[in-house]
């Protein structure tokens, strides 16, 4: 059973994006220092990419190994190679093109190369089967065990691409799946799905600003995952939720840390 969450509250967006990339940095200097293959999950949205931003240009950046981190994606809109809306091409603009990674450790998510909507479903697939071979007999599953697996949140409470009341919150057999006609643009994605999420060993949300403050508090309140798919997203060994003021403004006092 994972643990409770660890809640961390900064200032404001920016101080957050700083602090999540610093945080990641001594995460992957320690993985990397024990002899391990860092297995970390990007994600999209101002927050996540802003983090990377902060990775790409703080002072800490060359102590990590870029060549020995292995790249994976948690969700990505369905749009053609290098389109400025996907998660793969924004975060190759704030961070992996910058600095010495190895390509054949980059594992973006399918992107629609002519067949429209109807490609996501097999380049879902085509991704389930990818981590199905990135998973050794340890990880005792479908998917490799992500070392961090960072996550946004809407202010209806979705993450990766997973929205309240859809499709892909009620999949519990398959590791990747395709999305159709979400409720905010573009309409079609590919998404982890919440088990695949949950086999991480530690999940990091990021949330800013007042207008997800209610689903924060309805997240780390009890919802059901179903209403609030960021309820579902929980690491095995450690679930992280790194907010800035505004969104833990709705929280219970005792729920609250200082400022950091």
């Amino acid at each position: 059973m994972a643990a409770q969450p660890d809640i961390v509250v900064h200032s404001t967006p920016e101080v957050l994006a700083a602090a999540a990339a610093a945080r990641l940095v001594t995460k992957l200097v320690d993985l990397q220092a024990a002899g391990t293959t860092p297995k970390l999950v990007l994600t999209g949205g101002g927050v996540g990419i802003a983090t990377l931003e902060q990775l790409r240009t703080g002072p800490l950046r060359d102590a990590v190994d870029w060549s020995r981190i292995e790249f994976y994606w948690g969700d990505e809109r369905f749009l053609p190679p290098g389109d400025p809306e996907r998660n793969e091409t924004q975060a190759r603009h704030a961070l992996l093109d910058h600095v010495p990674v190895n390509p054949e450790l980059v594992y973006p998510m399918g992107a629609d190369t002519g067949t429209g909507p109807a490609g996501a479903d097999p380049a879902a697939a085509e991704y389930a089967e990818l981590l199905a071979s990135k998973a050794a007999p340890e990880d005792h599953g479908p998917v490799p065990t992500f070392d961090v697996l960072l996550l946004g949140m809407g202010p209806e409470g979705h993450v990766a691409s997973i929205f309240p009341d859809s499709p892909a919150v009620y999949e519990h057999e398959r590791t990747v799946v395709a999305v159709h006609n979400c409720p905010k643009p573009p309409p079609t994605r590919i998404t982890l799905t919440l088990p695949t999420i949950r086999s991480a060993a530690e999940v990091w949300i990021l949330a800013t600003g007042e207008a997800k403050a209610a689903a924060v508090a309805m997240a780390l309140g009890g919802a059901g995952e179903v209403a609030m798919p960021a309820a579902g997203a929980r690491g095995k060994r450690r679930t992280r939720w790194l907010l800035d003021r505004a969104a833990a403004s709705k929280l219970p006092r005792d729920l609250v840390p200082p400022i950091a």
